[in-house]
C-alpha cells in the first residue's frame, strides 16, 4: 500500500504569489542558499546531517535511517512545536513518538517506497509547502506525518531544492533585458541613492544588484552588509523577475562581479550595451555620501580595520602617509575618505571608463530631484537620452 499527498512543481511555486515554504534542510544548507521568504526547521543539524550522509556513503542506507530515526525521534516535539509557530497549525493529538514509531517501524525500503506524491497543480492558495535537498525521504516523511495530525494544507515542493535550482537557472537563462539604462559615475556620487529613488517612483524599472547581493562592489564592499552566495544571489534575481519589469530598465553599473557573485550573463550583456547616464557630485558631497554609507554605524568599524590595509597595499605609497586605519582610529574620517577617493577609487574607475560614452549627465546632490530627472525622461520615450 501507498500514502500519496500533494506536491507543487517548482515552476508553479515560482509562478504563483509568494507561499510560506518550510525548508526542512540543515542550517548550512539554508545558509548558501532558500527560496526567498522560506523558514528553516532543520529535520538534522549539520553535524547530524554528516553523520547520516556518512552512514549512507560507506555503510549502508538502512544504518544512516536508523541514525536518523533516534535523532529524529528525539526531536520530534522541538521540531512539530517549530512548524506549529511557523504556520499557525495546532496538531490534533500529541503521541509523537508513537506516530515516529509507527510511519518508520518498517525500515528504510519499505518507508520510503511507503510515501510517493501525487501532482497537484495548481496547489491550493494557503498550501504550505515543504521541502528538503531532492524531495527525498526528510520531506515526505514529516509531510506524511504534520498531515496525519490535521495539517490539510500542507504540500510538498517535487524534487525539492535541488529542482528549485534548476527552475531558478533556467528563468536565467531565459530572461531577456528590456532596453537597459546603466547609472554610471564615480565612487561616492550617490548612484545607488538614485536608483533607489528612482525604485520608489518607479520600482517596475528597477533591479537593484548591490541590494541583492548585500555588496557595493569594491573592496570596501562588504563593510557593515551581509554579502550572499552565488546561488542566494540567483534566487533573489529570480525572485524579483516574478514582479512584470516595465518596458524599460534601470539598473547602476557594475563590474561582472559583485563583490564575489556574477551578475548573470543574459543582463550583464544588457548592461553592457545599455545606455549610460553620468551620475555626478561635488567631491564634499561625496564624502558625505561614503561616510554616512560606511562609517554611520560603529558596526562597521572592525570592518574597515580588516579591509583598509588591503586597499593600502594597492595605493602609491606617498598618498598613505601615517596609515589609512590611523586616520580612521584618530577620527579623521574626511581626511580618510578624500584621499581614498583621489587616490585609490577615482584612479580605477577612470581607467575602467575609457572610452565610455554618455548620453546624459545627472547631478546626484539631490537623489529624489536625479531621480525624477530620469524617470520623466523615461517615460517621455527617452527624452534627450535618445542622443547617444
Amino acid at each position: 500500500m501507498q500514502i500519496s499527498f500533494p506536491t507543487l512543481e517548482a515552476r508553479a511555486l515560482l509562478d504563483s504569489a509568494p507561499r510560506l515554504v518550510i525548508d526542512l534542510r540543515s542550517p548550512g544548507e539554508f545558509a548558501d542558499d532558500h527560496i526567498p521568504g522560506a523558514v528553516n526547521v532543520p529535520l538534522f543539524d549539520d553535524v547530524q546531517r554528516a553523520l547520516v550522509g556518512t552512514l549512507y556513503a560507506r555503510s549502508s542506507p538502512e544504518a544512516a535511517f536508523g541514525a536518523a530515526l533516534t535523532i529524529v525521534r528525539e526531536g520530534i516535539r522541538e521540531l512539530v512545536g517549530q512548524i506549529s509557530t511557523a504556520t499557525g497549525w495546532v496538531p490534533n493529538a500529541d503521541d509523537f513518538e508513537s506516530r515516529v514509531d509507527a510511519l518508520t517501524g518498517t525500515g528504510f525500503e519499505s518507508t520510503s517506497s511507503f510515501l510517493v506524491g501525487a501532482a497537484q497543480d495548481p496547489a491550493p492558495e494557503r498550501a504550505v509547502v515543504f521541502h528538503c535537498w531532492r524531495g527525498g525521504l526528510r520531506s515526505r516523511s514529516v509531510l506524511h506525518f504534520v498531515r496525519e495530525l490535521g495539517f490539510a494544507d500542507a504540500t510538498i515542493l517535487a524534487g525539492g531544492y535541488k529542482t528549485y535550482r534548476g527552475e531558478v537557472m533556467r528563468r536565467l537563462d531565459a530572461f531577456e533585458p528590456p532596453p537597459t539604462f546603466v547609472l554610471r559615475g564615480l565612487t561616492g556620487v550617490g548612484k545607488t541613492l538614485v536608483l533607489r529613488e528612482i525604485e520608489k517612483i518607479a520600482p517596475e524599472l528597477v533591479i537593484d544588484l548591490e541590494a541583492l547581493a548585500g555588496h557595493r562592489s569594491s573592496l570596501l564592499g562588504m563593510v557593515g552588509l551581509d554579502p550572499c552566495s552565488q546561488r542566494t544571489f540567483d534566487s533573489r534575481i529570480a525572485d524579483r523577475l516574478r514582479s512584470p519589469l516595465g518596458s524599460k530598465l534601470v539598473v547602476e553599473g557594475e563590474s561582472r562581479k559583485v563583490g564575489d557573485v556574477v551578475v548573470p550573463p543574459k543582463l550583464w550583456h544588457a548592461m553592457e550595451a545599455g545606455v549610460s547616464i553620468e551620475i555626478t557630485a561635488p567631491i564634499e558631497r561625496r564624502i558625505e555620501v561614503l561616510e554616512v554609507d560606511y562609517l554611520a554605524h560603529s558596526s562597521s568599524l572592525d570592518g574597515l580595520r580588516r579591509q583598509l590595509p588591503l586597499v593600502e597595499q594597492r595605493m602609491p605609497k606617498k598618498h598613505v602617509g601615517a596609515g589609512l586605519v590611523a586616520l580612521l582610529d584618530s577620527g579623521r574620517t574626511s581626511e580618510l575618505v578624500r584621499l581614498l577617493l583621489e587616490h585609490y577609487y577615482d584612479p580605477l574607475y577612470r581607467h575602467s571608463q575609457k572610452g565610455k560614452r554618455y548620453a546624459t549627465k545627472i547631478d546626484a546632490t539631490d537623489p529624489r530631484f536625479a531621480a525624477e530627472q530620469i524617470v520623466d525622461a523615461l517615460k517621455s520615450e527617452l527624452g534627450s537620452f535618445i542622443r547617444r
